[in-house]
């Protein structure tokens, strides 16, 4: 259901093909993170504007830091933990905040030409 909804939203946004799979999979590692790691207790807000579409996935309790955003590719010996790391493959834009209702995954995907990073 969620997959569904993130791929109708972003598409009416603009997003298409494999940029708006790669935004349904990292969506779907998200969501599947707060499952797994907080519960099941969150929930997903997603916006758009000329440039991008971005969705936030929260979590209820706090787990994730800002730090995490940069994990490494786990490698293949290791069964688990290879979320962060393709989200980070599949979006422009990976963030992780921290506050004192949870964490947030921010997920962001360019409209149109794929922004260059400096």
């Amino acid at each position: 259901m969620l997959r569904g909804l993130v791929r109708n939203y972003a598409g009416e946004a603009g997003l298409s093909g494999v940029r708006l799979q790669d935004l349904v999979l990292a969506v779907n590692e998200a969501a599947a993170n707060v499952l797994d790691h907080a519960d099941g207790e969150g929930d997903v807000q997603a916006w758009y504007d000329d440039r991008f579409v971005t969705v936030e996935v929260r979590d209820c309790l706090g787990r994730l830091v800002p730090a995490h955003a940069d994990a490494g590719n786990p490698g293949v010996a290791t069964l688990r933990g290879r979320g962060l790391w393709l989200m980070r493959q599949l979006c422009d834009e990976v963030r992780i905040t921290r506050d004192a209702q949870g964490s947030a995954v921010l997920l962001r995907q360019a409209l149109g030409d794929v922004p260059t990073h400096d």
